[in-house]
């Protein structure tokens, strides 16, 4: 049975991305949970990237996540090529909330949408971990204008109250890979979705939440980000508009 219970958002020490990211994964290592990842992980990160014939020194990353599945891909390619390849699924190794986006601080829920990481922590409460950009144009939009709640996580330990937990060896893989891809200046894409919008699964969505207009109207959003990628394996562009609509372009 899987544990739902609090993620803290007050963590120790924070490292933004909003400036400079010179030299940003060596500066990583200077932080003793970070080498150690590096110590039992590193071989690791190398064969997966390697096996799937990705430069283990200059590649790019993108994660999704599926709240119904439980399920966190990572995916990734050469900097040069604009097509990406499934590196590894992990689970979720504990959950709360249910299915829709975050709107509001204490909410218990993970948010759903298009964000990009948007910082480190080296010391984490849960090992390491590092920072989904919530909330973005859209959620800014929707959720409550004073107290949008912040500080959404993929973080190690299995505990959580909306943010993603993947366990601490799992983390170590994944802190690795996501330093060196913002080491090497990319800004890491982050995709949450309720669940796999297959046609299958959407058209589940919508007979479950038929009574649910605004709910529907905003996986409508979702859904061409998710088959746009699903196609070509290419990110595609996502924008917000004025009305805080996604736009996949």
């Amino acid at each position: 049975m899987r544990k739902i219970l609090f993620c803290l958002p007050f963590l120790f020490v924070l490292m933004s991305l909003s400036g400079p990211t010179i030299d940003f994964y060596t500066a990583q290592l200077r932080f003793p949970r970070v080498r150690e990842a590096l110590k039992s992980k590193g071989k690791i990160v190398d064969e997966m990237l390697s096996s799937k014939g990705i430069n283990t020194a200059r590649f790019d990353i993108f994660f999704r996540a599926f709240k119904k599945e439980q399920k966190f891909e990572i995916w990734a390619k050469n900097k040069e090529e604009n097509t990406f390849k499934l590196l590894k699924t992990y689970d979720f190794c504990a959950s709360t909330g249910v299915l829709g986006p975050k709107r509001r601080s204490g909410d218990r829920q993970m948010p759903e949408g298009f964000y990009t990481i948007d910082a480190f922590n080296p010391t984490s409460n849960y090992y390491l971990s590092f920072r989904v950009g919530y909330p973005n144009a859209s959620d800014k939009k929707f959720a409550d204008q004073l107290n949008p709640g912040d500080n959404i996580f993929v973080h190690g330990s299995c505990i959580t109250i909306g943010c993603i937990p993947v366990g601490d060896e799992n983390i170590k893989e994944l802190y690795i890979l996501a330093a060196r891809a913002k080491g090497g200046e990319q800004d890491i894409p982050i995709h949450i979705f309720p669940n796999k919008m297959t046609d299958e699964n959407y058209d589940s969505l919508k007979k479950e939440f038929a009574s649910n207009a605004t709910l529907l109207e905003f996986w409508s959003w979702l859904k061409p980000g998710f088959d746009a990628f699903e196609k070509a394996n290419v990110l595609p562009v996502v924008t917000v508009d004025d009305t805080g609509k996604y736009v996949v372009k």
